[in-house]
């Protein structure tokens, strides 16, 4: 009974390093994401939902991870006041990472980068679509299941024209 208690902790012993080993943040990552989106203007206000995707690399050492980030999404935010209305287009992102794993799965983060975002303005004939560009922080909590990983990000952009856009998302994804 004893050589089988021994042998079973042994096992066990063995098998931890192999447990913290699945719940890596290193390597390519892709992903989809979708949530709330408040889009702040010198005019109307518009809110809606954001939907779309992001492509990463991270690079772990220790418990602290640093990467890099790039995103695509789109809204739905639009806003109609009088003859004006304002809507939220396209976002293009690009940008870095720099994180802690606070547990063996679970990651929190803070992120910086470039922004770039289309705001569209209808007022009667009038239709003027602007790219603006600005600065996004961000931060947030990933949590790996194996390869998959889920994650909740709160973000605020600060861009060009006096708009500025915060957003709440979730985001599920697959690193490989």
């Amino acid at each position: 009974m004893r050589i089988f208690a021994v042998t079973a902790l042994a096992l066990v012993a063995s098998a931890t390093p192999a447990l913290a080993q699945d719940a890596t943040f290193q390597g390519p990552r892709v992903e989809a994401v979708a949530g709330w989106d408040r889009l702040e203007t010198k005019g109307p206000d518009a809110s809606g939902f954001v939907y779309g995707g992001a492509a990463g690399y991270d690079l772990q050492r220790g418990n602290f991870v640093v990467g890099v980030d790039g995103e695509i999404t789109g809204t739905t935010a639009k806003k109609t006041v009088g003859a004006v209305q304002v809507k939220g287009g396209r976002d293009f992102y690009a940008g870095a990472r720099v994180g802690y794993v606070v547990l063996p799965n679970t990651l929190l983060y803070g992120k910086v980068g470039y922004d770039n975002s289309r705001v569209i303005t209808r007022s009667g004939k009038l239709h003027v679509a602007d790219n603006v560009d600005g600065i996004r922080l961000g931060a947030g909590v990933e949590r790996t299941f194996g390869h998959y990983f889920g994650k909740v990000e709160y973000r605020y952009t600060n861009a060009s024209d006096h708009i500025e856009r915060h957003q709440v998302l979730a985001g599920v994804g697959y690193r490989f």
